[in-house]
């Protein structure tokens, strides 16, 4: 694609060089750069791309897209100054992709838990009714049932355009896509067409990137002012309401769901137990009973938003109903590790105060035994979370063992003992293990029969970050390891 059609749209400050050459990629790494591409420089938080540039024209960059003034020896090389390059680099990959997102269906979930669940619910729901789907998220691109590994919950804007592109090209139409509060101040989903919004629900999380509460709920918002079909709200949210109240001016429709309060489609007669959830889902068509696999009532509520998406789209009750209840469970989140022994073991992803009660509470439900949590807090990240997580995970469990959860950079036992900190205000029965092997392995050697074993924190992850090193760590074969080697 020639530089003129790639920059269209594009607010420039200035311009040097010849806008005829002819694309063929566009790089923000300076070490992914090849011959004939585009390197646009951004000034990010640890590194600033303008420091890559010599690098990248070295690789074959010869044209560069940049926010300050700079000086080559080249003047064959095009040079493109503009304010924001972030946004730049977004409307370029749009541009050089052929704006996927215009001839497809996008739908974005955010919100601080569910996200990842509900993007599987609505693609079981609507590939259950033919309709195709991808997913862009936490666990990776779903695209044409392959699965591509991606660096964030929600990638930059180069990776999703070429995402949406790639699924266009395979023949799909419809796109799930996790939306993280990073990537809409980030600028990372600028320029991408939205059908339908929705909205899970908002907790503390991300305080040491956004500062406040405030902040994080204005990111999220975001997503709400980018939507052309429809807004999907959880009503029984505080948060949920306020963008149902921000929003109403909007020349489009808001679905609201819920439990609690009155909402367009809701939940009753809900009946939970240890192999899920069932309950009577309502809407403005009519009515069906669901027999859904995964437990909780934070399950309930991500089936309500998967079943609003559906409706939004003229979905009937019974193909819902067979969507859903085709989840098997999801990995990671509320996940049961077999046993065989007369003991539970849960693995989940949750990784934050109001994730962390939720699933404790779902279990405290139908827990005959102890609950025993083994649990941590990220390093290099909020460290006024850890004390209310640990305060949280001890209103529930029985017995708590905290450990580590990808310290990176930090000292692991400062991090346990901010943690600590939270839970000596309302529970004793803890211990210290700073290596996360060691905790799961004291938990699994001294369990107690109808005891329930909850690994929280990691989820889906099959890896753990200590210092700038990511080492393989697999929770599930971990306790299976363990089990077999106390069976022999």
């Amino acid at each position: 694609m020639k530089i003129k059609n790639l920059i269209e749209g594009l607010e420039i400050e200035k311009i040097h060089g010849d806008l005829e050459k002819d694309i063929k990629g566009i790089g923000y790494d300076s070490r992914k750069i090849d011959l004939d591409y585009l390197f646009v420089a951004i000034e990010g938080f640890e590194s600033d791309g303008h420091k890559y540039i010599q690098e990248a024209i070295k690789r074959g960059a010869i044209a560069l897209v940049v926010e300050k003034d700079i000086k080559l020896d080249r003047e064959d090389i095009t040079i493109i100054r503009v304010e924001d390059g972030r946004d730049s680099l977004a409307r370029i990959s749009s541009n050089f992709y052929g704006k996927p997102s215009q001839n497809m269906k996008v739908i974005g979930v955010t919100g601080t838990n569910g996200k990842t669940s509900i993007t599987y619910l609505v693609k079981s729901i609507l590939d259950r009714v033919n309709k195709n789907t991808g997913v862009i998220g936490t666990m990776g691109s779903v695209i044409d049932g392959e699965v591509l590994s991606t660096e964030n919950t929600t990638p930059e804007s180069l990776w999703i355009q070429r995402y949406l592109y790639t699924m266009l090209k395979e023949g799909t139409k419809h796109c799930v896509m996790e939306v993280s509060s990073h990537s809409l101040d980030l600028k990372r989903v600028e320029y991408c067409n939205f059908d339908i919004g929705v909205f899970t629900n908002l907790s503390r999380d991300h305080l040491d990137y956004h500062n406040t509460v405030e902040n994080y709920f204005n990111a999220k918002l975001k997503l709400f002012y980018m939507t052309n079909k429809c807004n999907i709200i959880n009503i029984d949210d505080k948060y949920g309401r306020r963008i149902i109240e921000e929003t109403k001016n909007l020349d489009i429709s808001t679905i609201t769901y819920g439990i609690e309060k009155k909402s367009t489609i809701y939940a009753t007669d809900i009946e939970y137990h240890l192999k899920g959830v069932d309950f009577k889902l309502n809407t403005p068509k009519g009515s069906i009973d669901i027999s859904f696999n995964i437990p909780g009532e934070f399950s309930v509520y991500n089936a309500l938003a998967a079943a609003s998406v559906a409706y939004c789209y003229g979905i009937d009750l019974k193909g819902i109903k067979e969507g859903l209840e085709a989840v098997e469970g999801i990995r990671g989140r509320f996940e049961i590790v077999p046993t065989n022994e007369d003991f539970s073991v849960i693995i989940d992803f949750a990784h934050t105060p109001d994730g962390l009660e939720k699933v404790l509470s779902t279990i405290k439900e139908f827990a005959e035994g102890r609950i025993v949590a083994v649990f941590g807090a990220g390093g290099n990240r909020d460290r006024t979370k850890r004390p209310i997580m640990g305060e949280s995970v001890g209103k529930y469990a029985d017995f708590l063992i905290v450990t580590s959860d990808n310290p990176r950079n930090e000292e692991p036992m400062r991090i346990i003992d901010d943690v600590v900190e939270g839970v000596k205000k309302v529970n004793n029965n803890y211990i210290k293990v700073v290596d996360r092997k060691e905790a799961i392995e004291y938990a699994i050697k001294n369990a107690k029969p109808k005891d329930i074993i909850l690994l929280a924190g990691k989820g889906h992850e099959t890896y753990t970050i200590i210092g700038n090193e990511v080492l393989p760590f697999d929770e599930r074969q971990i306790v299976l390891d363990f089990l077999k080697e106390i069976k022999n």
